[in-house]
């Protein structure tokens, strides 16, 4: 019995460095796919405030296409009169 307690605690060594090699190559692999999935959504994130700052630039170019930015009033006024944008 001593032969196998004597092997018993080399090999109990041995299977918690695999279970934690394991452990620790599952846990890398889940950060790498949570770190890839937050950089594609801040990606995803830009593209959709470039294309808001892309919609808001647009409706500041047809606004002074119509008249004044600076009255709101007068923008007004021309949409009623001329109905055509």
């Amino acid at each position: 019995m001593d032969g196998q307690d004597s092997e018993d605690p080399k090999q109990s060594t041995a299977d918690m460095t695999v279970f934690v090699q394991n452990l620790l190559q599952q846990m890398q692999a889940r950060f790498q796919t949570m770190s890839e999935s937050i950089v594609s959504k801040i990606d995803e994130m830009g593209n959709r405030i470039n294309e808001l700052e892309q919609s808001i630039n647009d409706l500041r170019s047809e606004m002074g296409a119509e008249g004044s930015p600076m009255a709101p009033s007068k923008k007004d006024e021309g949409n009623t009169e001329d109905g055509s944008a």
